[in-house]
């Protein structure tokens, strides 16, 4: 895993730009603290920041072949075992172990074509001297981030928008529409929140050349008509399930699972137990399971099920315990801010997880993860009740925002300009536009594809990019076998009465498991990953508010409204403890440090 970062202009010798070229892969050297290297030529800039994992010693980037042909990597291949071998039946020499070097020949090989060969997640850039042309891949699920940032002669990109920023060319601009993104809970594909940038798509890739630039889907989720019956769908699904974390268990460093107590991560790392001993690690709150009530979206603490989980198949686990201190602290605010690029409204959820992500990394540079599963299988609440099936927009907006708005302390006027409502709806038919219906399908069957749809390509992207933002920030990779391409497009085609068989969700899942798991944990409901209920911590948030008012000069103030800020400090202990009130505490905090941090200029 890594960071990659580089430079394409046709009419500026990028020969004399080294320092800036160095000062944009920097940026990465979280995402890789083992190892750099930059390659330039006189119209490409190729930088790269490396986190060996795989042939620590032989993996240096970018890497070259004949012509010369130059790659900056980020990712893992899964299968490059079997593609090195193919390569070498057609005569190709290998100097490393690297799956870098395998995709570098597949590109020789197979030039853009090698995308469709890969099983992985990846972001990788390969400059051909041979012809002066940059290719841009991501991977087909969007695991693995890449922005770029195109510009009249050439593009810049990076792994994240602080590469692409720390080149003067890049200006810290934020519009109207990356505004409206930041207070809508989903993803709009390519949109990049700072103006003039962009996100590769997942499944996409974009050649640059002299006479321009061209993008290319390489890989969707397409209309299947599902044949198998239910006993073949189960043994199918837990049959990839097997092949698929025995390849993400391939590691030359120290590898570990995140566990939850819940039904995915269960899995993963039952599965992993099998092929050999793993460590587990889960995340806990300082007096949580004790002291915990249950809410809308949490019926259980976590701590119970985790340590049966562990105990049922023997993992070597830890727990790491945080306390409401750490999480009030403003420097954990700024850290995670900077590994977002952008504020953020879930608080505690992310700041506990970036703080259980470098806890891990003490021990572990590797750990395998449950996400996609709910996507996938069925698993949120609202999969299943009429009222967020059947409305007019993203379900998860139909419940889990139907009474919190994370703006609801931003200025009146400037909410209403925005008009987040009609931005939303807007996005909501670009989304389902793009649905693959199968011939004929009608009705609730046809419904629910939407709905699976609607996750996997606007729901999902955002908790993988949370999953990889804080983990990345502290060198730690984050596997997801969940999103592996075949499972996905294997179970997005099966029908939702076979997906919800037995009344339950994940019905799927839970049946292909049945015998790795606990009685307790295939019973169990899902629970989200778990935030403080410690009211301590939301005395932090009003009193770091309060501060920021007394101050009179926070750049947020000016977006805010004073007498919602007002009510919201003087409101007693405790009955700020709604996600509502949570979400927009957090998310004005955020827009504070971002905005005095990144010097954004808001452009609205």
């Amino acid at each position: 895993m890594c960071g990659i970062a580089g430079w394409v202009d046709f009419e500026r010798d990028l020969t004399h730009e080294r320092a800036t070229g160095q000062a944009m892969t920097e940026t990465m050297c979280c995402r890789g603290p083992d190892d750099e290297g930059l390659w330039q030529s006189p119209h490409a800039m190729l930088g790269n920041r490396r986190l060996a994992v795989i042939d620590v010693e032989g993996g240096h980037m970018p890497m070259t072949a004949e012509g010369p042909v130059v790659i900056t990597y980020s990712g893992e291949v899964y299968n490059f075992v079997e593609l090195r071998a193919e390569l070498a039946a057609k005569g190709h020499r290998f100097r490393t172990r690297s799956d870098t070097e395998v995709v570098l020949h597949g590109y020789l090989e197979w030039g853009e074509g090698v995308a469709d060969r890969l099983n992985g997640m990846y972001a990788l850039a390969i400059w051909d001297d041979r012809s002066q042309e940059l290719l841009l891949v991501r991977d087909r699920m969007g695991i693995k981030p890449l922005y770029y940032y195109p510009l009249r002669d050439g593009v810049l990109f990076g792994s994240e928008p602080k590469a692409i920023l720390a080149n003067p060319l890049a200006e810290p601009v934020v519009d109207a529409d990356g505004l409206r993104e930041l207070l809508s809970m989903g993803r709009s594909p390519e949109q990049a929140i700072f103006k003039g940038m962009r996100e590769l798509r997942p499944g996409h890739l974009l050649r640059v050349r002299r006479e321009g630039r061209s993008l290319r889907r390489y890989w969707a989720l397409e209309p299947r008509e599902h044949t198998d019956d239910l006993d073949v769908t189960v043994r199918t699904i837990r049959g990839l399930l097997e092949d698929i974390v025995g390849r993400q268990l391939v590691s030359d460093v120290p590898l570990c699972s995140l566990l939850s107590g819940g039904l995915d991560s269960s899995t993963i790392t039952a599965l992993a137990k099998k092929r050999g001993q793993i460590r587990s690690f889960a995340v806990d709150f300082a007096g949580y399971a004790e002291n915990f009530q249950p809410d809308d979206l949490r019926g259980d603490p976590d701590r119970p099920f985790v340590k049966e989980l562990a105990e049922y198949v023997g993992s070597d686990h830890t727990d790491i315990t945080l306390d409401t201190a750490e999480l009030t602290d403003p420097r954990l605010r700024s850290a995670v801010v900077r590994a977002y690029d952008i504020p953020n409204f879930l608080g505690d959820m992310n700041s506990s997880l970036y703080m259980l992500f470098r806890a891990i990394r003490e021990h572990s540079t590797v750990a395998l993860s449950g996400e996609s599963a709910d996507e996938l299988f069925g698993g949120y609440a609202w999969f299943h009740l009429p009222q967020a099936v059947e409305a007019d927009t993203f379900p998860w907006l139909a419940m889990v925002m139907r009474d919190h708005n994370p703006g609801d302390l931003l200025d009146q006027g400037l909410f209403e300009r925005l008009d987040i409502p009609s931005f939303v709806a807007d996005s909501y038919r670009t989304a389902l536009a793009e649905v693959p219906y199968l011939p004929g399908q009608n009705g609730h069957e046809r419904r629910m594809r939407e709905v699976c749809y609607l996750h996997l390509t606007r729901f999902l992207p955002v908790l993988l990019d949370r999953k990889d933002r804080l983990s990345m920030a502290v060198g730690l990779e984050v596997r997801v076998p969940f999103c592996d391409h075949r499972l996905v497009e294997y179970v997005f085609n099966t029908p939702w009465a076979m997906k919800n068989f037995d009344g339950r969700e994940k019905s799927l899942l839970r049946a292909a498991v049945v015998d790795l798991v606990p009685e307790s944990i295939l019973r169990r409901v899902k629970s989200p990953y778990p935030a403080t209920q410690d009211v301590a911590y939301e005395q932090g948030l009003r009193d770091t508010l309060r501060d920021l008012v007394h101050t009179g000069k926070a750049p947020v103030l000016d977006l805010l409204d004073a007498a919602a800020v007002r009510e919201i400090i003087a409101a007693p202990v405790g009955k700020t403890t709604t996600t509502m009130s949570r979400f927009s505490l957090e998310l004005a905090l955020d827009l504070n440090v971002w905005l005095e941090s990144y010097g954004i200029r808001l452009d609205l």
